[in-house]
């Protein structure tokens, strides 16, 4: 009995160039009532995680520069997070 070749699974697209929408999204939820605190939460990449990354980083150059990668959108999504909900605060003063 022939087997058939399996697909490989589909490569996962990371878009690093939208950090803007994903602010927006998170900013949506807040104005819908969702908690500074845990959107930012949401947004950070914990310190556990961050110590996990490290580790493996060492072990893999490939996995070390999409660390890098991920941390500096995340970094970017935060900013621009904080800066959408410190506009709102200022258009209602």
């Amino acid at each position: 009995m022939a087997t058939q070749p399996q697909p490989e699974p589909a490569a996962t697209v990371v878009d690093f160039d939208a950090p803007e929408r994903e602010a927006a999204f998170f900013y949506g939820l807040f104005l819908r009532g969702h908690s500074y605190q845990e959107l930012r939460q949401d947004i950070e990449v914990p310190a556990q995680v961050l110590q996990q990354w490290q580790r493996t980083s060492q072990r893999d150059p490939k996995f070390a520069n999409l660390a890098d990668q991920i941390l500096a959108y995340r970094r970017r999504v935060l900013a621009i997070f904080k800066s959408l909900v410190s506009a709102e605060g200022e258009a209602v003063n």
